[in-house]
């Protein structure tokens, strides 16, 4: 007689590990102190696994976004009109939800953010990642994922690097920004490309910021990084990356090289001019073309919508080419190319179970 399998061993069939009855809780102190944080080495293969899974079909998710309106703040947060030096600058006032699920693991990533947080000595954006056991959906890590979130964004700069086409070493970048995502934008670079950069511009909305960043930073990269005050190194810069809160454009069209490589991790920071010039002249890529058209709140985006249309409906048929798919990107010299990056939810799954894995090595 065949003997039917115990309830306990059908389980453990579909559940490989036990699932703890509480989820562990990992902040960021509790991570460094048990040295389970990831390197940059170890970030770039947890973001590489995870665009592979991502074009395989292996894993997906999603992005809801809840945008307050600003007018609202001013008026009832109680500081008044909009002080001078938020002028320019978008407040990213939102709540943010990304979830995600690949073979092994699901997750859900929390965001609040409001750029007003600096007066009150507070980051920017605060990120909470709820790791889950995917089959049975419990929760079995919480992350403060805050410093992972901008590790995770700053490995699109190596990532995108490697698809422009300008071969040689030595080649000069433009980074606006000097915020977190900037800074890790640079040590990926460091890491990634030690020999291909020889040297960084940083422009950001208060000098002093970058001349900071850039003095924190030099000793430990491997090309010069220099804090500028305006555009006058644009036109000679090969890569272009724009890293900021901006609500506007931060540089003209006719400040670029014509064959300039984009990288675009902010709002509405590049000109429309620029993105139908390399739409009509290169190629246009994003990380996702329904989650940045969804999201509707970077220049690419924007470009659409405006027109009455999205992105998401025109994108296919116009060639705009996606990270998220498994597509042959030309790497043609002389050739621009402008990528946006929103942040795709999956990589910060792949991010946060790579921290937990290596958190459990230690227990």
């Amino acid at each position: 007689m065949t003997q039917e399998p115990s309830a306990g061993a059908a389980a453990s069939a579909i559940f490989p590990r036990s699932v703890r009855s509480e989820p562990l809780m990992l902040d960021e102190k509790t991570i460094a102190q048990s040295g389970s944080d990831l390197s940059m080495s170890e970030l770039h293969v947890a973001i590489a696994q995870g665009f592979g899974d991502i074009r395989a079909g292996r894993a997906g998710g999603g992005k809801a976004v809840y945008s307050l309106p600003e007018a609202v703040f001013w008026e009832e947060a109680g500081h008044g009109p909009r002080p001078p030096q938020f002028v320019g600058e978008r407040l990213g006032w939102k709540l943010s939800c990304l979830y995600s699920a690949n073979s092994r693991h699901a997750g859900v990533k929390v965001i609040g953010a409001n750029a007003f947080n600096r007066k009150l000595g507070l980051a920017r954006s605060r990120s909470t990642f709820i790791l889950m056991e995917k089959f049975s959906m419990q929760p079995i890590a919480i992350l403060d994922a805050t410093g992972l979130s901008a590790a995770r964004t700053g490995v699109y700069a190596s990532t995108v690097l490697e698809l422009c086409p300008f071969d040689a070493d030595a080649g000069t970048v433009f980074l606006f920004g000097a915020g977190p995502i900037a800074r890790q934008v640079l040590l990926s670079l460091a890491h990634a490309m030690p020999t291909r950069i020889a040297r960084v511009f940083l422009r950001a909305r208060s000098p002093d910021n970058a001349r900071i960043m850039a003095r924190a930073l030099s000793p430990h990269l491997p090309f010069e990084l220099v804090a500028v005050d305006d555009n006058r190194h644009l036109p000679a810069s090969d890569f272009v990356i724009t890293a900021t809160n901006a609500d506007r454009p931060v540089f003209a069209d006719q400040d670029l090289r014509r064959d300039a490589c984009l990288l675009h991790l902010g709002g509405d920071e590049v000109p429309e001019e620029t993105l139908r010039r390399i739409l009509r002249q290169g190629h246009l890529g994003c990380d996702d073309l329904a989650t940045v058209s969804r999201r509707n709140s970077q220049s690419l985006a924007l470009m659409f919508s405006r027109a009455g249309t999205t992105l998401e409906a025109l994108g296919p048929h116009l060639g705009i080419l996606q990270l998220s798919k498994p597509e042959i990107w030309p790497r043609e010299a002389g050739v621009p190319l402008s990528v946006t990056c929103v942040g795709l939810p999956m990589l910060d799954l792949y991010a946060a179970a790579a921290i937990y894995e290596k958190y459990l090595t230690t227990l």
